[in-house]
């Protein structure tokens, strides 16, 4: 079968649009109220952001060569056959396509139907459609749906359109946030949090009150790093379209990293609005949005609070259309990037062979594109993607660990082979992350081996799979 080739039509602009847009959905307005129950104190509470942002923008740095050295479609995919060998490369891309990317399409969407209910009440999981037994589906996951069957489609359209969609919409977010931090900061009548979260910072205690010292506060702010890194995640998709990157071997780690440090920062500065705005320690079930506090922020919507303390009920309102214009614009990145990693496996035999086989007219892997559309449906309409995004957190980081550990085994394997971008302070920061990440990793073993043991299991499913497209599939044509 024949079809058409990779345009190389994304600058600098366009992939870092990718890397920002991806990571800025609704995690950053949601997983605050968590960490601070984790950690209980302030001086804790930030360090989880800063320290998980750390982390990010180490990855991306490492990643950065990597993508340098591979600027093809596929990305981390690629980087992971190229050090430990297809199996690696085909687990990630097969817990990609089951949970990881198809999972979090389903999530986002469904955000997107949630936050739309709070304009259209009609859109609602409690306005069922049809019920069996104990499933339903209802106005909330028919929005969902849509906006899964739109997105895909634009993107079976081609690569420009979708281009335009991912910049557009992030810097809409990007200017929304900083405004978030500005009106935030000038509000100081606002500022109920000031006079209770900026004493004692560093006294540290769990949710039920006991205070956490030595290896429980270790565990304790080990598990504080998930939200925070779940918030900062999806950065690595840009890697997945490097067949259609200008100049990728520049632009590819430029986007990288300017993508993570400008997010990240603003990431810090959001939280840091929080804490002027409202208590971190509250009240469960109290009547107001101060007594709660951001630990028990309705919903553990924590930044639709921060706005009706500043602007009252209309605040949730605003921060309803701001996140319904971020996880809008994540979605499309999401929707975009995925199949390129499919594209690349299938020209391994380890995907459907239509995978691999771009559309004559547009350019784009439309296969792909609607086989992970359909799977996303799936996952949306199914009401498990939450549970099966808890289990995969732990897989995912996993993966992160193995991509970075990747670069120690290809300085060795390919030692000739051009590196435009070289990783500074080599071996320091590939080292520094992988046993900062492993320590967050063995945290969750311990505190959740309900979801790490999952996250495991989902893997090792992969394995039958992938003997089985060993031995009944052969790799496409170029």
């Amino acid at each position: 079968m024949t079809g058409g080739q990779f345009h190389r039509a994304m600058g600098l602009v366009d992939a870092t649009a990718i890397v920002i847009g991806s990571m800025i959905g609704s995690g950053i307005f949601i997983v605050a109220a968590q960490t601070a129950k984790d950690v209980g104190c302030t001086g804790w509470f930030l360090a989880a952001w800063i320290f998980a942002g750390f982390l990010t923008i180490t990855a991306a740095t490492c990643y950065a060569e990597l993508a340098s050295m591979y600027p093809e479609a596929g990305g981390q995919y690629i980087f992971l056959r190229e050090a430990y060998g297809k199996l690696t490369g085909f687990l990630y891309g097969w817990t990609l396509f089951m949970v990881i990317q198809s999972g979090t399409n389903a999530a986002v969407a469904v955000a997107f139907a949630k936050f739309l209910g709070v304009f259209v009440p009609f859109v609602s999981d409690e306005n069922v459609i049809l019920q069996i037994s104990n499933w339903h589906f209802s106005t909330q996951k028919l929005v969902a749906l849509l906006v899964i069957v739109l997105l895909t489609a634009i993107n079976c359209g081609g690569i420009h359109l979708a281009k335009l969609i991912q910049t557009s919409f992030t810097s809409i977010k990007v200017v929304a946030l900083f405004s978030l931090v500005a009106l935030g900061v000038f509000a100081t009548q606002s500022h109920h949090g000031v006079p209770l979260n900026f004493d004692n910072v560093w006294a540290a205690k769990s949710i039920d009150g006991n205070i956490l010292s030595g290896m429980p506060l270790l565990l304790a702010f080990s598990v504080a790093l998930v939200g925070p890194l779940f918030a900062m995640d999806a950065w690595n998709n840009v890697t997945f379209s490097g067949g259609e990157v200008k100049d990728p071997t520049k632009t590819l780690p430029r986007s990288l990293v300017a993508g993570t440090v400008l997010v990240c920062f603003l990431y810090t500065l959001t939280n840091i609005v929080y804490l002027l705005l409202l208590p971190l320690e509250g009240v469960k079930d109290a009547p107001d949005v101060i007594a709660r506090g951001i630990q028990f922020a309705s919903q553990d919507r924590v930044g639709t609070a921060s706005l009706e303390v500043i602007f009252g009920e209309v605040g949730q309102r605003i921060m309803a259309g701001a996140i319904m214009i971020s996880v809008f614009g994540a979605l499309n990145g999401l929707i975009l990037s995925g199949p390129r990693l499919y594209y690349a496996m299938a020209k391994d035999g380890l995907f459907f062979k239509k995978a691999g086989i771009l559309h004559a007219k547009t350019n784009v892997p439309v296969f792909g594109l609607v086989l992970q559309g359909i799977w996303s449906c799936v996952l949306a309409t199914s009401g498990k993607y939450g549970d099966l995004l808890d289990m995969v957190v732990f897989a995912a980081l996993l993966f992160y660990i193995l991509t970075v550990a990747a670069i120690l085994i290809l300085r060795k394997k390919e030692k000739e082979r051009e590196r435009p971008f070289k990783v500074p302070l080599y071996p320091v920061l590939p080292w520094l992350y992988i046993v900062c990440a492993s320590v967050v990793a063995v945290a969750q073993i311990i505190a959740r081996p309900d979801y790490s043991g999952a996250g495991f299991l989902i893997i090792l499913l992969g394995l039958p799979v992938f003997f089985l497209w060993q031995r009944k599939a052969e790799p496409t044509a170029e």
